[in-house]
């Protein structure tokens, strides 16, 4: 998925990421956090679970024609007014599966259809994995005192997650961050990016000025808007 295309589905402005970047600039002069935020249009590239449902497709279409086979060799000569040669009907299995393949593979890239297809568990893996190496990719984790927190939305997938450092995770339960993800996610599923990533990131903010109070120096230390990946390498 491109860049353009994200946004589009998003339905950010520019206003919207002005708005992103204001939240977070606000959120953090209240406390020694650092917010990062961050989209990925998916965690993963998920091949082997589309080529997989495609590959079954081919077979069932297969499995379906091979009862046909002598209707499917008369309307052969019906067509051409000759006996058919020995290889015709291999030919034309291999030729339908290899079609029906290629059209569900294409089929299966469309992400309700990818929902469908590639098993919950292995999205939840993948997306976990995929913030945690942003996580690191973006320099999150070396803020001076542990305190960067990571809001990261894999698009394709339906998930947020929220990644904390070290020095969070000592005073703030991963479970509070898991509400504050779920809500997100759902605020997204409604349409609302702008409002839903805004509302998201004062609920951080709130959490964090409460256990992290700012210092007379509180320097910012990571990006305040939103980032938007490009598709998942692996």
């Amino acid at each position: 998925m491109k860049y353009k295309t994200l946004i589009k589905k998003l339905k950010l402005k520019d206003e919207d990421f002005a708005a992103i970047k204001k939240a977070v600039a606000d959120a953090e002069t209240k406390t020694t956090g650092e917010i990062a935020v961050a989209v990925t249009p998916e965690s993963a590239r998920y091949c082997f679970w589309e080529l997989l449902a495609a590959d079954c497709v081919g077979m069932l279409v297969l499995l379906c024609m091979i009862p046909f086979s002598q209707k499917i060799l008369e309307l052969y000569r019906r067509l051409y007014w000759q006996n058919e040669p020995s290889w015709i009907l291999p030919v034309f299995f291999i030729v339908s599966c290899l079609a029906a393949v290629l059209i569900a593979f294409y089929i299966a890239n469309i992400p309700v259809i990818d929902r469908l297809i590639i098993p919950r568990s292995v999205r939840k893996t993948c997306v976990t994995n995929r913030a945690f190496r942003y996580f690191t990719e973006s320099g999150v984790y070396d803020t001076a005192e542990h305190s960067g927190i990571l809001i990261f939305v894999s698009y394709m997938e339906r998930q947020v997650r929220i990644v904390a450092d070290s020095g969070i995770s000592k005073h703030i339960s991963q479970d509070l961050w898991n509400l504050i993800a779920d809500e997100l996610a759902e605020n997204l599923r409604k349409g609302e990016a702008s409002k839903a990533f805004v509302t998201a990131i004062e609920k951080c903010g709130q959490l964090l000025a409460e256990n992290f109070p700012p210092h007379e120096k509180n320097p910012n230390e990571l990006p305040d808007g939103l980032v938007i990946l490009e598709d998942a390498e692996w």
